[in-house]
Formats: structure tokens, C-alpha cells, sequence
């Protein structure tokens, strides 16, 4: 017997001859009944073979050709890329490498099978040869398992409490189990060192020593994972999905998130370059109204955005965004070195003539150093802070600051915020429970002692969405919103304009 191997032929011994397997005559059984095994004439029941056996050297089968084509594509495909790149003299596109890794696992494929072939070991089927093919491209150009559920554009939150446990929740509430999305919690953890990896040319450690890490995926997506800490010990993982990448004031007004007046009156407090602190729980769309405020910034303005893991993303688009430094925080490496904070980077940002600095999220100590860049020039600064009201966020603010080197007393922190901040946006969620709304719009006046002072000028509704509150804006805040643009008629309508 001969077969084709690289364009040539070559001798292939023959498969040893197998007899068909026939069970075992039992007491009880004859060959008039088939060989089935008769309860009524007494004995034993035929020993029927397991079929575990077979499904084990499937698995061997499936998990050596994986292997195989793991090392191919990581040992041919840098070359060949650097190849074609020096030959274009271009850039090669994503798309353009993921078709040069499929032909490169194409040809590894068929090289494997024929080898295993020669030495008479069990081929993996057709359908599982392309199945594995597509997940080895996922592990390499996707997310793996993820990528699946990532490619659902209905799927919000991806939660894996194990590889094999995983619960996602869909952008109209629903929530619902789904298959694995590895094989094993090896295998879970490897996929969550890659794409840290890939995340950033920082060093993003996944291990017992420092065993949660919080990323940016390709697509825009956070993923915070941790290992070893979880009950049975093994890696856990969330994914939050941000549903836009960016955001307008008008579409957050389409979406039901905002009013007409709310839309005009955030406008202008972003053209009159007040300090916003954005507010609200989790996933109550804190970033997308960040997205939207910044949106109404000039172009040309310098902005500098800190974070602890590159989320906000104002430098995609030049158009909107022309002159963005985005910062992201560090964390020690395996020496306990060369950290840096988001409080660093505040400090360092003020030092690279921003116009407006913004911070992705308040977490701690940066609130100092974000209160004192508010406060000494770089008017229009903007932050995130998670509260569950506009009024608690003061709280919040306190005892971050108290984290802070500077050591504030709360007499001392509450004079710095309320020179710092001008408003508070808070979001929450509307009667129907999964529209994301503005509830609530809180002026900062002064501080009394311990005590933040403020009025809130929108206020919540029955339906959670909030409405003017006639004469609590001040005058000397009114004025300068109106040299910015709004009409203060948008503030007399009791109802608000959401519709009706």
C-alpha cells in the first residue's frame, strides 16, 4: 500500500488485520436468540465493552493534533509575516494574518495526519480536524472559547465562575447558562495570560503572585480575572461589554438615557468648562456618559485621560479627539518594582499642558491629586466614581482621600472637593429596571465643616428619570450656562421633556 506524502510516494505498512468483535456465549444465551442475553434461562448478562476507551484515544487524538498545530503557527507564522511585510514594504492587515495563519494550519493539518497515518495511529475525524483548526486561530487571532459569546452582539456580561460554569446576561436583561469556554482550568488560565499579554506592552503578570488582572480586550470589552482565590481554587473571570465605543450626547438622548433639556443643559456645562464627577453602580453606563460629555469638547483641546486600564478610548477617533496622551497605571513586576499609580500619573499629567484632564474611574487615592488639577487651572475636568447617589458621593470622595499620603482631615477634603467639583451626574436605571437614565444633577455650593454643601437641580422622578427642580440652580451658575449656550427655558418645565 502506497500514500502520497509531500508530493511523493511512500510505502505504508498494512493495518493489522481486526476480527469482528462477537460477545462472549453467556448461560442463558444461544445463537437462535441472537446471543441476547435471556433473564429466564438464568446466568450472567453478556460483558458488553465501554465505549470509554475509544473516547479516551479520540481526546489523545484531538489534543496532540491541537498541540501540533499550536507549535507550527507560533514558529512559522512570525516569519512569514515579517517576510511578506519586507516585501510589501506594508504593514500586514489582521485580517491578511489570520488568512496566512489558516493556510499555515491547513498545511499543518494535513502533514500531521499523514504522519500519524505512517505510524498507524488513530486520525482525528474530518469535522474535528476543522473544528480544532478554527479554535487553534481563535487562541491566536480571537479569544479562544470567548470568542463566541464576544461575537454575540446581544451578550453585555460574559461571568465564568470556573471554565465550565458560565453565566452571561444579554443587553435586555436575560440571563442564561452557555457552554464552557475551555477545556480545563489550565486551559482557562493560559487564554487569560495570553490576552494579557497582548493587552499592552506592559507587563501584565497572571499568577499566584499576583493572581487578578484587569484589561482591555481588542474589541473594547474589560475583563478582570483572578486565580486561586475563588472557593474551589480555581481561575474566574467577568467580561463587561461596553455597547458603545463611542457616544454623543444626541444618541444618548435616541437611547433614552438623557432628555432634550438634559441633553442641552450637559452641553453646557461642558462648554462652560465645569468639573463633572459622573456617579452610579455598576455598569450604570458611567463611561458612555463620559464618552458623551467629552464628545462635546473642542476638538483641538488637549486632553489627558488616566486609567487603570485603557477603557475610554478618546484617541480612536482624531476627528472628535485630535491631541489625547492616554496613561494607564502599572503594576509592581516580579521584583515588587516600577509600580506606577493613578495618582503618579495624575501628578505626571499635569505636567503635559492638558486642557482638560480626565480620570476613567476614582478608586483611591488619585482623588487628591484629581481635586487639586480641577482646582488649579485645568477647568472642564471630568472623573467617574462608583455611588449608589449623587449625595453619597461626597462620602466616597473622603474616604478615598483619607488613603492619600497627604493624610487630609475631612474638614481639609471636603474644602478641596468643594472647590474642585462643580457637578455631580448621577445614573441609574429607569422604571423598566434596564434603561440606563439620569436620575439625578447635583450643584456643589461650598463645604460647612465635615459637610459638602449642594443643590440638586435635577431630581428623580417616579420613574427614576430626573427633572428640573425650579430656582435650585444659582444665578451666578445660570449666567455663566447661558453665556455657554443654554436656554433657560429647558429648566421650567417641571416634567423635564423626556417623552411622553
Amino acid at each position: 500500500m502506497t500514500h502520497p506524502v509531500n508530493g511523493h510516494l511512500r510505502s505504508v505498512p498494512p493495518l493489522p488485520r481486526q476480527e469482528p468483535w462477537s460477545p462472549p456465549h453467556q448461560p442463558g444465551t444461544s445463537p437462535a436468540d441472537g446471543g441476547m442475553w435471556n433473564a429466564t434461562a438464568g446466568g450472567s448478562p453478556p460483558i458488553v465493552p465501554r465505549d470509554d476507551a475509544g473516547e479516551d484515544i479520540d481526546r489523545a487524538a484531538r489534543d496532540g493534533l491541537r498541540q501540533h498545530l499550536r507549535v507550527v503557527l507560533a514558529d512559522e507564522l512570525p516569519s512569514q509575516v515579517d517576510a511578506h511585510e519586507k516585501h510589501r514594504g506594508a504593514a500586514m492587515m489582521p485580517s491578511a494574518r489570520r488568512s496566512l495563519g489558516e493556510a499555515i494550519l491547513a498545511g499543518a493539518a494535513r502533514r500531521h495526519s499523514e504522519r500519524e497515518l505512517m505510524a498507524n495511529r488513530p486520525l482525528v475525524a474530518p469535522d474535528v480536524e476543522r473544528q480544532v483548526v478554527v479554535e487553534v486561530l481563535n487562541e491566536m487571532f480571537g479569544m479562544a472559547g470567548l470568542q463566541p459569546l464576544l461575537d454575540d452582539p446581544t451578550i453585555e456580561t460574559i461571568n465564568a465562575n470556573r471554565f465550565d460554569r458560565v453565566i452571561v446576561q444579554h443587553t435586555d436583561g436575560r440571563r442564561e447558562h452557555v457552554a464552557p469556554v475551555a477545556a480545563s482550568n489550565d486551559e482557562l488560565t493560559d487564554l487569560v495570560r495570553l490576552l494579557a499579554a497582548r493587552a499592552s506592552s506592559q507587563e501584565r503578570r497572571f499568577d499566584h503572585g499576583s493572581p487578578a488582572v484587569n484589561l482591555q480586550l481588542p474589541g473594547g470589552e474589560r475583563l478582570f480575572a483572578v486565580m486561586g482565590l475563588t472557593a474551589d481554587g480555581v481561575t474566574s473571570l467577568s467580561i463587561r461589554r461596553h455597547g458603545y465605543l463611542t457616544a454623543t450626547l444626541p444618541q444618548l438622548r435616541e437611547r433614552g438615557t438623557i432628555d432634550t433639556g438634559l441633553r442641552e443643559f450637559l452641553r453646557a456645562l461642558v462648554r462652560a468648562r465645569k468639573n463633572i464627577l459622573i456617579t452610579g453602580g455598576a455598569a450604570a453606563g458611567k463611561t458612555t456618559m463620559l464618552r458623551a460629555l467629552a464628545s462635546e469638547m473642542d476638538p483641538l483641546e488637549r486632553i489627558i485621560t488616566i486609567e487603570d486600564a485603557f477603557e475610554l478610548g478618546l484617541e480612536r477617533d482624531p476627528n472628535i479627539h485630535a491631541d489625547v496622551t492616554a496613561l494607564q497605571s502599572r503594576e509592581p513586576n516580579v521584583e515588587g518594582e516600577g509600580a506606577v499609580s493613578q495618582a503618579e500619573l495624575v501628578r505626571w499629567g499635569l505636567r503635559m499642558s492638558p486642557d482638560r484632564v480626565i480620570v476613567g474611574e476614582i478608586r483611591g487615592p488619585e482623588v487628591i491629586p484629581m481635586c487639586n488639577a480641577m482646582s488649579q487651572g485645568n477647568d472642564g475636568s471630568m472623573a467617574t466614581l462608583h455611588a449608589s447617589s449623587s449625595r453619597i458621593a461626597f462620602t466616597r470622595l473622603a474616604s478615598y482621600a483619607a488613603q492619600g499620603a497627604e493624610r487630609l482631615s475631612l474638614e481639609a477634603t471636603t474644602l478641596l472637593v468643594a472647590s474642585a467639583v462643580h457637578f455631580v451626574v448621577h445614573l441609574g436605571r429607569g422604571s423598566d429596571r434596564t434603561t440606563r437614565v439620569v436620575s439625578s444633577v447635583r450643584e456643589i455650593v461650598d463645604a460647612d465643616g465635615p459637610l459638602v454643601v449642594s443643590n440638586e437641580v435635577y431630581r428623580p422622578g417616579r420613574d427614576g428619570r430626573a427633572r428640573p427642580v425650579a430656582g435650585a440652580l444659582r444665578t451666578d451658575t445660570l449666567d455663566e450656562l447661558a453665556a455657554a449656550g443654554l436656554d433657560p427655558v429647558v429648566l421650567d418645565q417641571p416634567d423635564g421633556w423626556w417623552p411622553r
